[in-house]
């Protein structure tokens, strides 16, 4: 079997024109700078000191514990401003990376409509499937040149069942993580669905994969607070990050308010009679590019208020805990910090634009209102 060629990680792109600090690019969790580029202590000083100056450090996702989490929250555990909104748009910047490199995607199309883009590279390992793939004509990338599935794949069942083959055939080498969970390919969301397309190879078609996640809070003495998640080490992706109360892929055929229940009961133990009463607040949107790989992601938002004495507990295995933290607090960890699944800051930072956590006054207020939906939002 053919195995994909070796890729320099590429470099971050400045989103729009907001001047970050210069910074390396963050090629992988796992030696990725957990904390944000204001330069926050490791994980081992949080134990030695309660007041810290700013120090340049480096900490893998496995290595802070709750105990780290809930320490870099504290307001007077950093000298820092609040309404700095620097350490937010670094958060925004890590779900865009690689705006320069559309050039080395085709397009992938069907009956005259982008479902997706495909990188050259990966391109390559579908060219021997001709009797379901169709190529340019010669391998220059010009004006109009695109990918598309072969002429006599007419129906989603044919669709899908060629494209599973293929998908099974490269397996694990090429496409790693497959979990036999389907996800619609469509033009835009509530489209006719094309075909069906296993979850773990979406960004390698670069199809545009939609999900919902829940902002859980509490409200207490005039005063509100956020349950956060902590991801379980053996989780595929993002795993010990933290992370939203409720988070889930949008499978092929289940509405947006049916799946978030769903995920409420598995996740988090909530009840129908409680989650139903979750409020859909808008959306979030990002592209990113990376190696092979074009993830072009619509995060449907949802807010719901708890009962005071509710306890989150998980029910599938992938949490390994929860705390629920003042929302200021989170904030911080946020502004801080990379201790969270990328993707989960932007929803955390929207609940603080509509909850009034960010205010107007503060340098970049509408920037990065507009930059949730970085990505194309339909």
């Amino acid at each position: 079997m053919a195995t994909c060629p070796r890729i320099q990680p590429m470099a971050c792109k400045s989103l729009a024109s907001h001047r970050f600090r210069n910074s390396s690019p963050i090629s992988s969790i796992s030696n990725a700078s957990m904390f944000s580029r204001a330069r926050y202590p490791t994980a081992s000083t949080l134990h030695r000191s309660k007041t810290f100056a700013c120090r340049s450090v480096s900490v893998a996702s496995s290595n802070f514990t709750w105990e780290d989490a809930v320490h870099i929250s504290l307001p007077e555990s950093f000298q820092d401003d609040p309404s700095d909104l620097t350490g937010y748009f670094e958060k925004v910047k890590l779900c865009n990376r690689g705006s320069d490199m559309q050039s080395e995607f085709l397009p992938f199309v069907i009956d005259d409509q982008i479902v997706g883009h495909v990188h050259h590279g990966f391109a390559y390992h579908l060219k021997k499937y001709a009797n379901v793939f169709t190529f340019p004509r010669d391998d220059s990338v010009r004006v109009g040149a695109c990918l598309s599935l072969h002429e006599s794949l007419k129906t989603p069942e044919d669709r899908t069942h060629a494209v599973g083959n293929v998908v099974k055939c490269l397996g694990e080498e090429i496409i790693p993580g497959i979990r036999n969970e389907m996800y619609p390919v469509t033009s835009s969301f509530g489209a006719p669905v094309f075909f069906s397309l296993e979850r773990a190879a979406a960004t390698y078609f670069g199809i545009k994969v939609y999900g919902v996640q829940m902002n859980g809070y509490v409200e207490k003495d005039g005063k509100k607070f956020l349950w956060i998640a902590k991801r379980s080490q053996m989780k595929q992706t993002f795993p010990g990050m933290l992370d939203e109360l409720v988070a889930g892929g949008l499978p092929e055929g289940v509405s947006c308010g049916e799946n978030l229940m769903k995920e409420c009961e598995e996740e988090a133990g909530i009840p129908r009679s409680i989650s139903n009463k979750a409020i859909p607040v808008g959306a979030v949107s990002y592209s990113d590019i990376k190696d092979y790989s074009y993830k072009r992601d619509v995060l449907f938002c949802y807010d719901l208020k708890l009962p005071e004495s509710f306890i989150p507990k998980n029910q599938d295995g992938e949490v390994e805990g929860f705390r629920l933290l003042p929302v200021t607090n989170v904030a911080n960890v946020i502004r801080r910090t990379q201790l969270f699944k990328h993707n989960c800051a932007l929803v955390i930072i929207d609940f603080l634009f509509r909850h009034g956590y960010i205010k107007p006054e503060s340098s970049g207020y509408l920037e990065l209102l507009q930059s949730l939906k970085s990505g194309t939002c339909f």
